[in-house]
């Protein structure tokens, strides 16, 4: 008999995320929603590791370019297969990415004056078979970003409205629009492109997302020719009844093939929401080595699920990963002495490594 979740329709939200105004699990509207997988559980799964990006990108004190270099070196040594290892964005939406010496080569473009982008880009050791894309948000990051050397990059949009004006100052259609002229560039250079929807199932700004925008955007980025698209929720309030509902609209859309998910462990419902999606045939998962990670743009969003843990249940269900979570492990081990804090990662707490 197919599981079924009792999944209560939410409030919206404010600004803060807060159990106080995150009322989830609070209206007297309920519908039920099948849990039962379409699929069988994949064999394999590719792990996006996004640390090294997005799971430093929140920090209060710049994080040496060394200690990112490092970090992107032992997780390629742990078998992860993609590793997005940093950003092309502005200073100013941004902390961790201060620019500092210029890319005064691109004609007609304001002097993108890079933190360490560059010297990350330029520092780490690139293995046979890993990915290194990095995060661009307009035509002027994706010039840079190729100018130091990417041979794959990302863009990201979102679901809501006042999130994408708050994240990337402009509005869902201004976006895609800028990713039109990404693509045209990253199509004529021959660097595949991966897309992001954030907010997928909840925003801090606007409360619950509809489906039916998270599909649209998602089908526009793939229109495009971006040939992955993540599925992101962004501040931790999904359930894996809203997973459910929300794949099963996205996946009328785009191939399910070509869908992600990287979801972040605010309410701890992120390995579950992800077991969801694999039940649902999604083959791709992104995670945070230690749980690194937040949101500039959502207030008390914890970080991205930990990549030991996720390792760690999908060995258990015997789906094969290409990761070694002891070398995985050690890799968290170091960016938290780093960092000086604690890890996220419920495995690696039990094995008392922090």
């Amino acid at each position: 008999m197919a599981a079924v979740l009792m999944r209560l329709v939410p409030c919206s939200f404010g600004p803060a995320v807060a159990p106080r105004s995150l009322a989830f699990s609070s209206s007297a509207a309920v519908r039920a929603v099948s849990l039962s997988p379409t699929k069988p559980l994949p064999e394999r799964v590719k792990i996006v590791e996004v640390g090294p990006r997005d799971g430093l990108q929140n920090e209060k004190t710049i994080v040496p370019a060394d200690v990112k270099i490092r970090l992107i070196d032992m997780l390629s040594e742990a078998g992860l297969p993609v590793i997005e290892a940093t950003s092309f964005v502005s200073p100013k939406w941004v902390p961790q990415c201060k620019f500092r010496s210029a890319v005064n080569q691109l004609p007609g473009l304001f002097n993108l004056q890079m933190a360490d982008q560059e010297e990350v880009m330029r520092g780490i050791h690139r293995k046979p078979g890993v990915n290194y894309p990095v995060l661009t948000p307009n035509l002027k990051g994706y010039r840079a970003a190729v100018i130091a050397g990417a041979k794959e990059v990302a863009i990201f949009g979102a679901a809501s409205e006042l999130f994408s004006k708050k994240n990337i100052n402009c509005s869902v259609e201004e976006s895609l629009q800028r990713f039109e002229e990404v693509m045209t560039a990253a199509k004529q250079d021959g660097i595949p492109v991966r897309g992001y929807v954030s907010c997928v199932l909840g925003c801090p700004y606007e409360g619950k997302v509809s489906p039916l925008k998270v599909a649209e955007v998602a089908s526009r980025l793939y229109s495009m020719g971006c040939y992955e698209i993540s599925l992101g929720d962004t501040i931790g309030v999904g359930t894996p009844g809203g997973m459910a509902e929300m794949l099963e609209v996205v996946k009328k859309e785009v191939p399910v093939n070509a869908l992600a998910v990287h979801c972040h462990d605010t309410y701890g419902q992120a390995l579950a929401n992800i077991l969801v999606a694999l039940q649902n045939g999604i083959s791709v998962v992104d995670s945070s080595v230690a749980g690194l990670g937040g949101c500039p743009y959502a207030q008390g969003a914890s970080g991205n699920v930990a990549t030991e843990d996720v390792v760690y249940m999908l060995n258990g269900l015997s789906i094969q990963t290409g990761v070694d979570l002891p070398k995985l492990m050690d890799a968290g081990l170091y960016i938290c002495r780093s960092l000086n804090r604690r890890t996220n990662s419920k495995v690696a707490q039990a094995s008392c490594k922090l």
